[in-house]
């Protein structure tokens, strides 16, 4: 008799603990997709044979879980040749960096100018592949080049600019004396 009295007693038991369980939605719980990580004034060096070949400056970034990047105040890269003179700079009003693709977006007002040549582009949206050293976007460009404009829809380049193909031209024209 003590003994059913011990096994009812903990069956009572078990089952008022059991009863209290809080229960959770777990469609509430959503995972976290904001940034893990947020840099102000951010300096990067990518080197190549212990040469500096590019220079990346933001005022801030947000580092991603999965290693993506967005620089949300602007973003500037800076290219150099073999002897550490500066060929050409990149410069856009927001950056993205996709870590899988190892891939480089500007958008807004992006600006390129290959100092060497004299020659610049504008456009809203411009990617730079780190990996096969091309820029390219399909967006709408203008391009400077010494005294004449070329507009187009599509461009491709090499990231210092100094050749590139610009794929459905709207038209060209010459810059009048103290148009710029």
């Amino acid at each position: 008799m003590k003994r059913n009295v011990v096994v009812y007693v903990s069956l009572l038991l078990f089952a008022v603990i059991y009863a209290c369980e809080v229960k959770v939605d777990n469609s509430m719980l959503e995972p976290y997709l904001g940034p893990t990580q947020e840099s102000f004034d951010i300096e990067l060096f990518h080197s190549d044979s212990a040469i500096i070949r590019t220079h990346l400056s933001a005022k801030r970034q947000l580092e991603f879980e999965n290693g993506n990047m967005e620089f949300p105040e602007g973003i500037e890269i800076v290219f150099f040749d073999k002897e550490s003179n500066i060929t050409t700079t990149m410069k856009a009003d927001k950056g993205y960096y996709n870590n899988l693709e190892n891939l480089y977006r500007g958008e807004g007002a992006v600006e390129v100018h290959n100092i060497e040549k004299d020659q610049k582009l504008s456009s809203e949206e411009l990617f730079w592949n780190p990996n096969t050293r091309k820029i390219y976007t399909d967006k709408f460009v203008t391009i400077q080049e010494k005294q004449t404009l070329f507009n187009g829809t599509g461009m491709e380049a090499d990231e210092s600019f100094s050749e590139y193909k610009l794929f459905k031209i709207t038209d060209s024209r010459t810059i009048l004396p103290g148009e710029n």
